[in-house]
């Protein structure tokens, strides 16, 4: 089989739907497995009946209205017929919605989460699955919280393997279109979970493993992986092929690549995952599998902005040691910020960090009394894999550089803009 992953931007309304026909009408669909996730921002919309429901807002019946009314004008462009089964299979999903939102009595915010997020997939294949039998094409809808069974860790649940392969392996059939969920499964009482950062992605690879499949594909509105993000640099390149080492390393650094849990079962069992375009189907996109770690060999560019880069010395002048950065660690970890750079000499430490929470006054004010803090706001990080001078020339130029990081393969640089 082969197991395609279709995002939010490929299916966000009526027109994304029937390219996906046409994407399946160019490259088969036969034994294939569509993952695929919420329309459009629907996840985003629903995280606003979310808000609403703990805060008791009286939006909240005019947030899921928002939801109800973006989904019917899809149904409602796709068929004219308004006594197709679709109108009211989206309904019923609706209704589950509704009687959630007034019978729930947990007050476990992610518990809730994940049952409330859930219904944009749920919805999402419920149309598309109806579409395709309208266009002919013989499809089976499958509730993908039947298949991948977690623990209970909501909005970021573990797979329970043994158990999932169980159930993909004895109930997918094949020669048809199989259609399901990304991001969803589900825990032993059968509420829904969700699978976390790039889950959908990572529902794909789960599949492919336990079906043996020959492949994945990722679509997306850009033809493949590129080697720097077009927004910061001019002349960004394609990359045909990234081995799955190479992959995993740039999106340890940052990169919007595959996410390292996505690549981890494809990996072991040598499936390749190509990222390709909706747009132009045809085209070769990028190839994530065994093989040389780059095609062509360029350097890769990876940003992040507002970065915050923090110095610690002591106020003693003695030696930062073990036990002081495992102290540090402590603190970053308990204030939620993200370590990307790490550098140290004998008596100062130096980090770059992503303060996403708004933490970083706070933990100020208790590693003030242990150390001297120096610290620059808004700076930027760049990660250079595969560096050469020109590459270092782009990103430091017209920058003040306030740290730089050298390995073999890897330069690190941070800068501020004059």
């Amino acid at each position: 089989m082969r197991v395609f992953k279709f995002g939010g931007a490929s299916v966000k309304d009526a027109e994304g739907i029937k390219n996906v026909y046409d994407v399946l009408q160019k490259v088969g669909y036969e034994d294939v497995l569509l993952i695929v996730s919420a329309m459009g921002k629907t996840t985003n919309a629903l995280e606003l009946v979310i808000k609403n429901y703990f805060d008791k807002s009286p939006e909240l019946s005019s947030a899921v209205q928002e939801v109800k009314k973006y989904h019917n004008q899809i149904v409602m462009d796709l068929f004219e017929d308004e006594k197709n089964a679709v109108f009211a299979a989206v309904n019923s999903q609706f209704s589950d919605l509704e009687y959630f939102l007034a019978n729930n009595k947990s007050p476990n915010y992610n518990f809730v989460y994940d049952q409330i997020v859930s219904f944009g997939e749920l919805i999402s294949t419920t149309i598309l699955s109806h579409f395709m039998t309208f266009m002919g094409i013989q499809t089976q809808w499958l509730d993908v919280r039947n298949f991948i069974k977690t623990d209970a860790n909501y909005r970021d649940a573990e797979v329970d393997w043994e158990l999932t392969q169980k159930n993909i392996s004895k109930n997918i059939k094949s020669k048809i279109l199989n259609i399901t969920q990304g991001f969803l499964g589900s825990d032993e009482n059968n509420f829904t979970t969700t699978l976390g950062r790039e889950g959908s992605d990572y529902t794909a690879a789960i599949f492919a493993y336990c079906l043996n499949a020959e492949s994945v594909t990722i679509w997306k509105d850009v033809p493949g992986v590129m080697n720097a993000d077009p927004r910061y640099f001019e002349n960004a390149s394609l990359l045909n092929q990234i081995s799955y080492r190479e992959a995993i390393e740039l999106a340890f650094y940052g990169a919007s690549v595959i996410h390292p849990k996505t690549l981890q079962p494809l990996q072991k069992k040598e499936i390749p995952l190509y990222v390709k375009s909706f747009i132009n189907p045809l085209l070769k996109g990028t190839s994530v599998s065994k093989g040389v770690d780059l095609e062509p060999h360029l350097s890769c560019f990876i940003v992040k902005k507002n970065q915050l880069l923090i110095s610690l010395s002591s106020i003693d002048f003695s030696f930062i040691m073990e036990e002081n950065i495992s102290e540090i660690f402590a603190l970053f970890h308990r204030f939620k910020l993200k370590v990307n750079l790490i550098q140290n000499s004998a008596i100062s430490f130096s980090v770059c960090v992503e303060d996403k929470f708004n933490n970083f006054n706070e933990l100020n004010a208790i590693l003030s009394k242990k150390f001297k803090v120096d610290f620059e706001e808004n700076v930027t990080l760049y990660t250079i894999r595969h560096f050469n001078d020109t590459a270092a020339h782009t990103v430091e130029e017209n920058k003040v550089v306030l740290l730089k990081q050298v390995s073999r393969e890897t330069m690190q640089v941070v800068t501020k803009e004059i």
